[in-house]
């Protein structure tokens, strides 16, 4: 028989909840089972290195777009996510509280903590609240002090953290570890079936819509985002424009570290190298992350914003044949080879009015909300318009071309 899907998780976390919603529908449309895996997410994060509350590190920008997607992946998903006030609440007794449920009412406690959390807004921190779900399914609420309790939480959260689990929801199978839950496509790859195009055209597409790509050749999300979003648009009728900005000038504004990768943790490191190659295979393409990284792009960009279709060509030289692109004489035989008057943009690049056109690129950006690249504005006829950020997030974007339209 095959493996069940561990799913590791914490009450805590928002996206953790989602997952809950849909692992076992997955697991078993692929023959498998789900084995669920508590654990502390203070302590993944601490192992890690990491802050107990990644959250209050982020800048502003980036926090309100974390908490509007929330909000918007539960609407896509028919899970109306309410966040409280509060959050991040304690979770490390509700934990306990799952514990102490032991596998056979694991499954039920798991899901009255994140119900009673994340759509009744309860406290799960407040023992009350813990004695009350206890009595529910028939566990003494003093078991969430027992030690062999507190033990097991400890041990499950060590043993999670020492195989490399440093978030949630996290899903292993075998070797394979894939964090998000917006990853089911990754899963379904490392459960060696054919995923379904994540992008796909949907009925129903709402004529007008409008998508505005800000974009910036230094990032490999982005490159990843150049290669589908112009199917996306086209299979839905709508009009594509291409905006490109300097990430890094973006990053300074807002309050965001220049190069968020080695901000990271080693673990976290790895999985984003896993992820780029896992969605490049999803997308079908090509991928080889840069042997010079971060990329200094203000020259191609200024090059892309005087003649758009250079995109594909300056960013496959970028991701794929790990050019410097960054260098003149490099970027104009790029240019050259993709049948472009090379010497012409060039000189093109270093006229002010270009270089004031992608400083006002980047401060629209910003005003937007954006908070990195790619980053899709997605403008209804009547002028509505909503914040997508991430290449993960174009299932969203195709769905809201479609006729879903969130709340923030």
């Amino acid at each position: 028989m095959s493996a069940p899907i561990a799913f590791y998780y914490d009450i805590v976390c928002p996206y953790a909840f989602l997952a809950s919603t849909r692992v076992e529908a997955f697991a078993a449309e692929h023959g498998r089972s789900v084995q669920w895996c508590p654990v502390l997410l203070g302590g993944l994060l601490r192992h890690h290195g990491g802050p107990d509350d990644p959250n209050a590190t982020y800048a502003a920008a980036r926090a309100r777009v974390g908490r509007a997607d929330i909000v918007r992946s539960g609407e896509l998903w028919n899970v109306a996510v309410a966040i409280p006030p509060e959050h991040p609440r304690r979770s490390v007794d509700a934990m306990r509280l799952v514990i102490a449920a032991g596998d056979e009412k694991r499954i039920a406690m798991s899901r009255a903590l994140f119900e009673a959390y994340w759509l009744h807004g309860r406290d799960v921190a407040n023992r009350d609240v813990l004695a009350e779900i206890a009595r529910a399914h028939g566990i003494a609420p003093e078991a969430i002090g027992e030690e062999r309790v507190r033990t097991e939480l400890r041990a499950r959260t060590d043993e999670a953290a020492a195989a490399g689990v440093f978030g949630v929801p996290t899903f292993a199978v075998d070797h394979h570890r894939v964090w998000g839950q917006d990853r089911f496509a990754v899963l379904a790859r490392a459960l060696g079936a054919t995923p379904r195009d994540p992008a796909e055209a949907m009925p129903g597409a709402v004529p007008g819509m409008h998508v505005r790509f800000f974009h910036d050749v230094a990032s490999p999300f982005s490159h990843l985002a150049s290669t589908q979003i112009e199917r996306v648009c086209t299979a839905a009728g709508a009009t594509l424009e291409w905006v490109p900005i300097l990430l890094g000038a973006l990053f300074r504004d807002i309050g965001t570290v220049d190069v968020p990768l080695h901000a990271m943790h080693a673990a976290k490191q790895a999985w984003v190298q896993r992820d780029l190659a896992d969605w490049a295979a999803i997308w079908g393409v090509p991928l080889r992350f840069r042997t010079a990284f971060p990329l200094r792009s203000v020259l191609p960009q200024r090059v892309l914003l005087v003649q758009p279709r250079a995109t594909a060509a300056v960013y496959r030289a970028a991701w794929v044949d790990d050019l410097a692109v960054d260098r003149p004489e490099v970027l104009g035989r790029v240019l050259a080879d993709a049948g472009l008057p090379a010497a012409d943009l060039l000189a093109q690049a270093e006229q002010a009015d270009v270089k004031a056109a992608l400083r006002t690129n980047t401060a629209a950006a910003r005003s937007a909300g954006a908070c990195g690249v790619p980053t899709f504005e997605v403008i209804r006829p009547d002028g509505e318009r909503r914040l997508l950020w991430g290449q993960d997030r174009l299932p969203m974007l195709t769905a809201m071309l479609s006729g879903f339209w969130p709340s923030v």
